[in-house]
């Protein structure tokens, strides 16, 4: 099964309309980081519920996701969203320097090749533009949590799962640095203080 054929496997699985995890608190951080007029890029939009969010507030979007199922759920229920599909891996048909933020939530973790990804995202947004992310945490915390029990451990670092990537914030903050980004800030969020279940990342491309 090609890499393709496998995204779309997965999103016939995903029920049709379901509500993105943690939704309200990514969309407040999300519109806490961008102004109306912003010309924003989402990238793995999915259904589109995000994109369509950043459009009510006024904000130019384009949605991009590698797989079809998910561009057409979104085309149906907002037909104004302009949304592409792209290869997986591969260039995005999409102009240098074109965007002023890139929004990837839940994204970064599910990537083969981030070098690559990093190297589009940077690529694709402008000289002082900024870069958002929203992904699983994975402090010591959490990793102690999963390994008091031996079934959830091998649940959730699954081989087979579609979760390729685990960060904490020292390792995510030291990942988008490498690839030219400053002014680097990630905080925890979503669930109880001492074991917070996401990772909210903004950074600024740097001017060289």
């Amino acid at each position: 099964m090609s890499s393709s054929e496998r995204h779309e496997a997965l999103w016939r699985w995903v029920p049709r309309g379901l509500e993105p995890s943690d939704f309200a608190l990514r969309r407040d951080f999300l519109l806490g980081h961008v102004a109306a007029g912003d010309r924003v890029l989402d990238v793995g939009c999915g259904e589109g519920l995000f994109a369509s969010e950043l459009a009510r507030s006024g904000a130019r979007v384009v949605g991009i996701d590698v797989a079809e199922e998910p561009l057409e759920r979104a085309r149906e229920r907002d037909p104004e969203l302009e949304l592409r599909r792209v290869q997986d891996g591969g260039e995005w048909d999409l102009p240098d320097a074109s965007f002023d933020v890139v929004w990837a939530g839940e994204v970064i973790e599910h990537v083969a090749d981030t070098a690559a990804w990093l190297s589009e995202v940077r690529r694709v947004l402008r000289s002082g533009g900024s870069l958002l992310v929203s992904t699983p945490a994975h402090g010591r915390l959490r990793l102690l949590a999963l390994t008091l029990s031996r079934r959830a451990f091998a649940a959730h670092f699954d081989p087979l799962g579609d979760h390729l990537r685990f960060y904490d914030r020292e390792t995510l903050s030291r990942l988008v640095v490498q690839f030219g980004f400053e002014r680097v800030e990630v905080r925890r969020a979503g669930g109880p203080p001492w074991s917070r279940r996401l990772l909210l990342l903004s950074a600024i491309r740097s001017r060289f």
